[in-house]
């Protein structure tokens, strides 16, 4: 991947409104070669749960959820789960689809420090 930049997204909703933005926004970082990490949070990690984006819908979005996650997965985007926020939404290490990394605050605050743009959606 050419040197283009960094993008860091949160992303703390299965709210379909706040829960597409992060992968259209990010699909555009993806097509202008920067590299690209999500950040999973709270209810947003349903939409990292197994079975859960198919039950994120959108009507009119470009694709859909699990469409948008192939996308991510094949062009190599860094998927980070938030484990501290397992026992709050009652999630497990398991329930998350493969390839999706498990890490804390830590986590998101090293990959923002390394970003050169960091995106959240409220």
């Amino acid at each position: 991947m050419a040197d283009n930049g960094k993008m860091l997204i949160f992303c703390g909703s299965d709210d379909p409104h706040k829960a597409f933005p992060p992968f259209i926004m990010g699909s555009g970082a993806l097509a202008m070669d920067m590299e690209l990490t999500l950040f999973f949070t709270l209810s947003g990690l349903n939409i990292v749960r197994k079975g859960g984006a198919e039950k994120i819908v959108l009507p009119g979005a470009p694709k859909t959820m699990p469409e948008f996650l192939q996308i991510m997965r094949e062009a190599g985007t860094r998927m980070i789960a938030c484990s501290a926020a397992f026992p709050i939404v009652g999630i497990k290490e398991e329930d998350l689809n493969d390839g999706v990394e498990c890490g804390g605050v830590a986590a998101f605050v090293t990959a923002a420090q390394d970003a050169d743009v960091v995106l959240t959606f409220s």
